[in-house]
């Protein structure tokens, strides 16, 4: 079983717990002493209080939306996915972005998103001079269909 260490970086933040026995992430909460307001189409970055440390290097902490604030308020990670590095060591904040019309208010000790620490895969690099063909080649967007 792999370890996360965490350390409260504020007194009063809270600790990321899942919601479930069964939750792949864990909720990740607002450490704020005031509400912040989110305007629609702006971010804000939003303290967790906490920092914290993988057991590894082929581990890396990933924040992602809370599904609920995403889809019904249009409150989710202003990168998408945050990556936390196994080095990383400061607060983790997290940038969360408003995309819908309406302002939305960021509260105390709300939960905001979620982490899930995952394995990375930290291949060798070897530069070559050509890749080998694939049916696609260089396709980019939209080039495989809709259907």
């Amino acid at each position: 079983m792999s370890v996360l260490k965490v350390m409260k970086i504020r007194p009063d933040a809270k600790i990321p717990k899942r919601a479930t026995e069964g939750s792949a992430g864990m909720d990740l909460y607002a450490c704020l002493d005031q509400p912040v307001e989110i305007l629609p189409h702006q971010r804000a970055l939003i303290p967790t209080g906490i920092a914290v440390a993988p057991e590894s290097p082929r581990y890396a902490a990933f924040i992602y939306a809370r599904s609920g604030l995403a889809i019904k308020k249009g409150i989710a990670p202003a990168n998408c996915v945050g990556v936390v590095d196994s080095d990383y060591r400061g607060e983790v904040c997290v940038g969360l972005l408003n995309s819908s019309e309406e302002p939305f208010t960021v509260e105390p000790f709300e939960r905001i998103a979620q982490v899930v620490i995952a394995p990375v895969e930290l291949p060798e690099i070897e530069e070559v001079d050509s890749l080998d063909t694939t049916e696609r080649g260089a396709g980019g967007f939209g080039s495989t269909g809709k259907k």
